[in-house]
């Protein structure tokens, strides 16, 4: 046992000297920060210098959700990684969520950073806040990247495995009583993706900023509700991971890093083929 301690405390300070410990993303009190906006306690962390990027994470996750992201654009961006309202460990004491809300809170924690506008990063629900973000509040969006994201929750936009999952899920929960603050958070949130979002493909015209829509060729979502999605918008890109399911960002996270940057950095960005 005490020859099993040394080797850990050794290999810590090895770790240490080069530089290599692991930073507790979603979890960083170098890094986080709290901010109240709309009556909500939000958390966020915030790394790097540059212009800013806004990263907004799935359903059920947080900010850690973004190991794999944050340190690449950390480099050249000042990232800010958010918990939304109920995840993570901001705070929501509300019985209801929905998108709007979500994408409100994002608009004015970037007011509250006096930051007219960021780049947008969302994955999976956050995909789905980044493109409301950028109908409700256009002037806030320099321009996003959505990855797993869509517009309305039923079989026609997702896959079968996974709206019979979310049914089931729906029938189990939907006659208890939660007296529990966790568990009652937790269907708060399943409800958030059973009952929203509620996009027309035809809102998507009202997008001003450009976008890079992005899935996995084995997602959750299906591929047909993707490519609608790109066809709708005004000025987009189109990227299907090929090998890949719902958690591109990090099953290809190098390459991600590399594309979605690309895409940023892009001098124009050419609307797509009809």
């Amino acid at each position: 046992m005490l020859r099993t301690s040394l080797f850990a405390l050794l290999l810590l300070v090895c770790q240490v000297a080069l530089g290599q410990t692991a930073v507790p993303y979603g979890n960083n009190p170098a890094a986080g920060k709290y901010a109240t906006v709309r009556g909500v306690k939000l958390y966020y962390e915030a790394y790097g210098a540059g212009p800013p990027l806004l990263l907004l994470h799935g359903n059920g996750g947080s900010s850690k959700e973004f190991a794999k992201t944050i340190p690449y654009f950390a480099k050249h961006y000042r990232v800010l990684a958010m918990d939304s309202r109920a995840h993570g460990k901001s705070v929501d004491r509300a019985d209801s969520l929905s998108f709007e809300m979500l994408a409100d809170d994002c608009a004015a924690l970037l007011t509250q950073l006096r930051l007219d506008s960021a780049y947008v990063l969302g994955w999976s629900d956050g995909g789905i806040t980044a493109l409301v973000l950028a109908l409700r509040h256009p002037q806030k969006v320099k321009r996003l990247a959505a990855t797993g994201a869509n517009l309305w929750p039923d079989s026609t936009a997702l896959t079968p495995e996974l709206w019979q999952q979310m049914k089931r899920g729906y029938q189990e929960g939907r006659t208890q009583t939660f007296t529990d603050a966790g568990r009652k958070n937790d269907w708060k949130v399943f409800l958030l993706d059973w009952r929203h979002p509620h996009i027309p493909l035809s809102a998507l015209a009202n997008v001003k900023a450009p976008a890079f829509i992005i899935a996995g060729d084995r997602d959750v979502i299906r591929p047909e509700h993707t490519v609608a999605i790109y066809q709708n918008l005004p000025r987009a890109w189109l990227w299907i991971l090929p090998n890949s399911g719902h958690a591109t960002l990090h099953e290809h996270a190098n390459e991600f890093n590399e594309k979605v940057d690309t895409f940023f950095k892009a001098r124009t960005i050419l609307p797509p083929s009809r």
